[in-house]
């Protein structure tokens, strides 16, 4: 038996934050990242619909990128606090991510973060409180998602924490609040979205609900990321839509090893003078490569020919098809300006010469073994149709490194 969950609610379409002004309830807090929905006008808006819709509202701002333990412990105590019947989050993945994990530890006061990461072990929400999710990034898809992702700064890893129990009750995919994005944010979000679809696609536990969903995401990414990287409004509100299909796929399908090394590379380089690996760049990178890989698989071979033949890319054969599709891949990295491999990433995602990187030879291969072996245990390596022995995921890591060919 399967499971496909995702939220009661989704409104979409420009204008469609409007619908917080029909939510029912006494308070609402809202948890907000770096300040954009604040400069841009969108909180402004926010708080005025909850407030016409008679709630009181409290918000918590100020959470960071890849959010830590300590924010979420912090939020959630302003939640037992304040008492809210809804969890309203705005913004980018890092806001929706965090305040799911506080609205855990708000309801349970006693649990563990060690607990909240037992996958599909959370016990029942919303005792306490509802929760709605507005992005304002084409890329997370957190909105629709049973997962959230939480660094650990003091170990140096990404957790991811899944549950349906953590899908949102109410999503709200207005386009409005995308356009504001900037570029680069565009191309990484993007590539992070076109990666959740064809991992989803070629997942072990992908289904008949899910396929459509991911091939006609990945039809539409194909399709608009590049326009809308170049300033297309057009593109850009296809691709708020785009990345919430994909999410829809990934959040019932599962990922894989591309999304595993991108969690243990992104916790491993975060913080100091090395620079951080930003999640979508890294996703990016990484793609191709992991493509090549599984396709050693001949059911994932089948299913990235699928892939190709449903963006009309050419090829007789699977393997002509899954090098077409690569190269694609290739090409749309190019166009994005995501540099190919961590050797050349430099800080914010700019491409760098060899020596420049933000995670320095030396220090990549001293952590190798341990990325490696956490990106093995991470929960979207289940799913992925080809599992890797230590030395096969350290190789392909460093294939990510230095942009060398998968032949194993």
């Amino acid at each position: 038996m399967a499971r496909f969950t995702l939220p009661r609610d989704l409104y979409h379409g420009k204008g469609s934050l409007e619908t917080l002004k029909t939510l029912e309830g006494k308070k609402a807090m809202i948890c907000l990242g770096g300040g954009s929905m604040k400069r841009n006008g969108f909180l402004d808006k926010a708080v005025a619909y909850l407030k016409e819709a008679g709630m009181d509202v409290e918000i918590f701002d100020g959470i960071e990128a890849d959010p830590s333990v300590t924010t979420v412990m912090r939020g959630a105590e302003a939640m037992e606090k304040y008492q809210p019947d809804w969890i309203i989050a705005m913004g980018g993945g890092s806001p929706i991510d965090a305040a799911k994990a506080m609205w855990i530890k708000y309801e349970y006061p006693d649990i563990t973060f060690e607990d909240m990461c037992k996958v599909f072990g959370i016990p029942k929400l919303r005792k306490k409180a509802h929760f709605c999710a507005i992005p304002s990034t084409s890329g997370t898809a957190t909105e629709v998602t049973a997962f959230s992702i939480i660094t650990d700064y003091d170990k140096g890893v990404k957790y991811p924490i899944a549950d349906f129990e953590i899908t949102p009750d109410v999503a709200i995919v207005d386009p409005e609040l995308a356009e504001t994005m900037p570029v680069k944010l565009v191309a990484h979000t993007g590539m992070d979205a076109m990666t959740h679809a064809i991992e989803a696609y070629v997942s072990t536990a992908h289904c008949d609900y899910t396929d459509p969903l991911a091939l006609h995401a990945i039809k539409m990414i194909n399709e608009n990321l590049v326009k809308s990287y170049n300033g297309d409004m057009e593109a850009r509100d296809a691709m708020h839509n785009a990345q919430c299909l994909a999410g829809m796929a990934f959040s019932n399908a599962l990922l894989g090893i591309v999304h595993s090394m991108a969690h243990k590379t992104g916790a491993a380089f975060s913080h100091g003078n090395q620079g951080h690996i930003i999640h979508g760049a890294a996703n990016a990178m990484y793609l191709p490569k992991v493509i090549k890989y599984n396709a050693k698989e001949p059911a994932a071979l089948k299913r990235y020919g699928e892939i190709a033949d449903s963006l009309h890319l050419g090829g007789n054969t699977d393997a002509e098809k899954v090098d077409l599709l690569i190269a694609m891949l290739r090409k749309m990295n190019d166009d994005l300006k995501i540099p190919h491999c961590i050797k050349n990433y430099g800080e914010g995602g700019e491409i760098v010469a060899d020596g420049q990187s933000v995670a320095k030879e030396e220090d990549f291969l001293k952590k190798l073994p341990q990325i490696a072996t956490l990106a093995i245990g991470d929960a979207c390596t289940g799913s992925n149709p080809r599992v890797p022995t230590q030395e096969e995921m350290e190789k392909l890591l460093k294939c990510c490194y230095y942009d060398t060919e998968v032949d194993f």
